[in-house]
């Protein structure tokens, strides 16, 4: 009777090494622990020249891999049937350059989204709506450093910490926070656009030799 070996793939997949194994790319599920740990081990690719970048994998490449020297197993594939491969050499010595651009991006960041809010209180003229609120309800002229500017202030902080679902290192809730959301749909977008570049690539060739 032939032992069944399970491959599920993900949709990205990173690896550090350019000698690429299926344990690497996939999780494999098989009840003969021999089986099991003959193809964790398998190599199915290397990485061309060991260049870091997005390589788009066929699953169909992995179970003809499997299938090639496994005569008694009998490979069942579930999940992604392309899927993209990430290589990234690991930069231990150069801990201080992923500081400096954190810390870049981190005062980028805060200048854009300061210069933001100051061109909206600008463009629908907050301040000018606050110096009519007070002089109505108080009668007397605002100083521009009263009670309003002070609670517009703490709210604009505490509405972009709620929003964005963090504080620090901790969450508020487990919810996924608006900018994990979005960096998953970008990057899924990326995922799909590698993919389907790579097979109209294939289609392009394909198309070429049956023309000649």
């Amino acid at each position: 009777m032939s032992e069944i070996l399970y491959i599920q793939t993900e949709k990205n997949v990173e690896v550090h090494n350019p000698e690429v194994y299926l344990g690497d790319i996939a999780k494999l599920v098989c009840s003969d622990q021999k089986v099991l740990n003959r193809n964790r081990m398998r190599k199915v690719f290397t990485i061309p020249e060991g260049t870091p970048g997005r390589y788009v994998v066929s699953a169909a490449d992995l179970i003809k891999a499997v299938a090639g020297e496994e005569q008694s197993v009998d490979v069942t594939h579930i999940g992604e049937p392309e899927f993209v491969v990430t290589y990234e050499t690991q930069k231990q010595s150069h801990q201080w350059y992923s500081w400096m651009k954190t810390v870049f991006v981190c005062v980028l960041t805060f200048l854009g989204g300061a210069f933001s809010i100051m061109t909206f209180n600008t463009d629908v003229n907050t301040s000018g709506l606050f110096f009519q609120l007070y002089k109505q309800f108080t009668g007397e002229i605002s100083t521009g450093h009263t009670i309003l500017e002070f609670t517009y202030s703490l709210g604009v902080g505490l509405g972009v910490i709620f929003f964005f679902n963090h504080f620090g290192h901790k969450k508020l809730t487990t919810d996924p926070t608006p900018m994990e959301v979005q960096m998953r749909v970008y990057e899924d977008d990326v995922n799909r656009t590698l993919i389907a570049v790579k097979n109209r690539g294939r289609k392009g060739r394909t198309g070429k030799g049956a023309g000649k």
